[in-house]
């Protein structure tokens, strides 16, 4: 049984670049599927597109990468675990690297970044950080 899914995903996407495989897939969520639409509408990975087999279906991320071997993400970090919440109001939501990242938060209105957050004035539970 996995206790942390977005952890899980996080991780095969580490691993892929490590690897460095073009594609991944992950096990489908609405949670994963949001975070995968927002490291697509940041520039992080090229395309996202869901794959319905199985009961629960795939997420299939092609990754981005800089020439040929040079990845786009060169960071995630989880922040807020099953065992450890991390929450943030909307005057501390965090930065990541001084702007040069992102900081997924899920907020009351879905999953948001770290800029769309402050532009609304808006907190919530920090998911990741990627840079």
């Amino acid at each position: 049984m996995m206790t942390d899914p977005i952890a899980d995903m996080l991780t095969r996407i580490r691993n892929a670049i490590q690897a460095n495989h073009h594609r991944v897939a992950i096990p489908a969520s609405n949670t994963k599927r949001d975070i995968a639409r927002i490291l697509r509408d940041e520039g992080y990975v090229n395309d996202v597109s869901l794959q319905e087999e199985g009961p629960q279906g795939a997420i299939d991320i092609e990754l981005k990468y800089v020439g040929e071997q040079e990845p786009v993400i060169s960071g995630l970090q989880r922040v807020s675990t099953p065992g450890r919440r991390v929450y943030c109001g909307k005057d501390e939501i965090p930065q990541v690297l001084n702007g040069l990242g992102v900081a997924i938060v899920s907020t009351s209105r879905g999953l948001m970044t770290d800029r769309q957050c402050r532009e609304q004035g808006i907190g919530g539970e920090v998911l990741c950080k990627v840079w």
